[in-house]
């Protein structure tokens, strides 16, 4: 008799459940930008020793999250307009550049994929939830450009990607904005159904340029 093979078990590490809690609150801004990160005060918040708090800021600091001052220890990183726009210039770009590609390579499993990810993003916005909606909406992007097929986007995109978290997240904060954000990822949706390439990157790149001017006075 055969045994039947499966993929294993995975279970979230300790580190993953620091590292994914402290995001959160950089994210969500329990962590403001600039501020200093007390070790003692936030171990006896999330019930964790020194030794996987220092580990996950480790992590969180190579993704451009902290900042590791001399002298002052651990600080929320705090970015400018500028540093911001700059970035989010280079977003748009490999976005669009992997968008026209994707829409040439993606399978159709590949595609379908991505709206099964909108569609849920669609029911998380329904129910306001902002935080499990952004989530969702990051993958979408990052899943955009891994329809590419080019390991070297994926990797300058995650990098650029990680460092904007906060900033993105509040730039869906009043209501008006969250739509405009929804409505442009529907139109996006709708190009990569159709695997019109220049309609989606001329979708992502209005996407950034509004992303820009809703983040503005949250900078």
């Amino acid at each position: 008799m055969s045994m039947l093979r499966s993929e294993p078990i995975r279970r979230r590490t300790l580190h993953d459940e620091v590292v994914s809690r402290l995001r959160d609150m950089i994210i969500e801004g329990t962590l403001p930008s600039g501020s200093r990160i007390n070790e003692t005060d936030l171990g006896e918040q999330l019930g964790v020793s020194r030794t996987p708090l220092r580990e996950a800021i480790k992590t969180l600091a190579s993704e451009g999250l902290i900042d590791l001052v001399p002298s002052r220890g651990s600080v929320v990183r705090r970015f400018s307009f500028e540093d911001v726009r700059h970035m989010l210039e280079a977003v748009k770009a490999i976005e669009q550049f992997a968008a026209r590609l994707g829409c040439e390579r993606a399978t159709d499993a590949e595609v379908a994929a991505v709206v099964v990810m909108h569609e849920q993003m669609m029911a998380r916005y329904r129910a306001g939830n902002r935080l499990a909606y952004y989530k969702l909406n990051q993958e979408i992007h990052t899943a955009i450009v891994r329809l590419a097929g080019n390991p070297t986007l994926c990797e300058l995109h995650e990098t650029l990607q990680s460092r904007l978290k906060r900033i993105r997240y509040v730039g869906n904060g009043r209501p008006e904005r969250w739509a405009g954000a929804v409505a442009e990822h529907e139109q996006m949706i709708a190009a990569l159904l159709t695997r019109d390439g220049e309609g989606l990157a001329v979708a992502l790149g209005r996407h950034m340029d509004n992303t820009l001017e809703r983040v503005a006075d949250a900078i």
